[in-house]
């Protein structure tokens, strides 16, 4: 079954308009199931999958088999296994002319992004393809299970609890096993530990030394293996929002862990029932918000606010010189504290919506609403800043 993404209009439109067109994203988020999607509507396509050993294979003479290609649209999965390919992806589209000669897909943002940048600046279009968001997938499945097994597809689509337990068990050791290997001088089983500290104080100013200390390594160490999580993304880095208020803000990064699935494994909680009853439940639900903001809205600035002088909210998203203010409390009655109209007298933004798990929303103060995860991407406000 193939639901439909986001990002699937934009991905054409991009095939359209540039010669080269990349889905970035982590593994198993469903850019190789968009992308066999989009090629299936069009004329002449090739895809290789560069960890089947054939399709690399066919790579073992690049410039030979992708001028044979010409006049077809070239996908490649797993780009960033030969990223000495690009400077020859360059020169082809500069010979060919025309759009949609490639179509790259990558689950490596740190060197994807670097080498792709070097060789095609101005021929390529990126996207990020996040798991599901939850409009992608409301009319099929619960609000619980989309908290609980997360958004990767095939933890949330999996048959039972039982099997998406275990595909995030073995997605997790997968990527610790294998796709840390890429990195030298990475610890799989330190970035394993750092990892599970992270979802424990999941949503919380980062500590670098705390981790540092507990790890038993630096705090360089710590930064670079947050940094590694981050470029797989793996884990999400809010920075800290400043106002021209001349007041005292803390500088430090919020550190999200990027999928409520994931985080729960992470943290052992195998049902929604011990979600509910872990202290770290509200923190879940902030992420679950965020990973929505950044699917709806990829090309906005994320921040996080919070004074020394208790002023605080969750989200400052700047966008299209817009600023507005998303709050996310994990409860059906949601109330507000002094703290966050605090922080709205500081900010002034255009709108402030806070986030609830409820089924409609509701005006609660004047330019503040409750809203549901169903609507955040709907709002008159939020859709008048795409």
């Amino acid at each position: 079954m193939y639901l439909s993404r986001v990002l699937e209009a934009k991905i054409r439109q991009s095939l359209d308009c540039f010669p080269v067109t990349a889905i970035i994203g982590p593994r198993q988020s469903g850019k190789s199931t968009l992308a066999k999607h989009v090629l299936s509507g069009m004329k002449a396509s090739v895809y290789l999958d560069l960890e089947r050993p054939s399709d690399l294979q066919k790579l073992s003479e690049p410039e030979l088999f992708l001028s044979s290609q010409r006049g077809e649209t070239i996908c490649i999965d797993e780009i960033q296994r030969i990223p000495e390919i690009f400077p020859l992806i360059r020169s082809l589209v500069d010979e060919w002319g025309g759009n949609s000669s490639f179509l790259i897909l990558g689950s490596a943002s740190r060197d994807l992004l670097r080498q792709s940048s070097e060789s095609l600046a101005g021929r390529i279009a990126y996207h990020m393809l996040r798991p599901f968001l939850w409009d992608e997938v409301q009319d099929h499945v619960s609000l619980e299970d989309y908290i609980s097994t997360g958004a990767f597809p095939n933890s949330l689509l999996a048959s039972d609890a039982d099997t998406s337990w275990m595909w995030r068990g073995n997605f997790i050791s997968t990527f610790l096993e294998r796709d840390l290997l890429q990195w030298s001088g990475s610890s799989p089983n330190s970035v394993r530990r750092l990892w599970q500290m992270l979802a424990h104080e999941n949503g919380q100013t980062v500590n670098y030394s705390k981790f540092a200390g507990s790890l038993g390594i630096s705090d360089t160490t710590v930064r670079n293996y947050i940094d590694l999580l981050a470029s797989t993304f793996m884990v999400e880095i809010v920075p800290p929002y400043f106002s021209n208020l001349g007041k005292r803000i803390r500088k430090a990064p919020k550190v999200y862990v990027a999928d409520s699935g994931i985080s729960a494994a992470l943290l052992g909680l195998q049902s929604y029932a011990d979600i509910l009853g872990h202290p770290g439940f509200g923190a879940m639900w902030e992420q679950i918000v965020l990973i929505n903001i950044l699917g709806n809205w990829p090309e906005a600035e994320i921040f996080h606010y919070r004074s020394s002088g208790g002023s605080e909210v969750d989200f400052v998203v700047r966008h299209r010189n817009k600023v507005f203010v998303v709050e996310c409390k994990a409860s059906l009655s949601p109330t507000l504290s002094k703290g966050f109209y605090s922080a709205i007298a500081d900010i002034n933004p255009q709108f402030s919506y806070v986030v609830a798990p409820v089924e409609e929303g509701w005006p609660l103060a004047k330019k503040v609403s409750v809203i549901s995860l169903g609507q955040l991407a709907n709002t008159d406000y939020l859709q008048s800043t795409k």
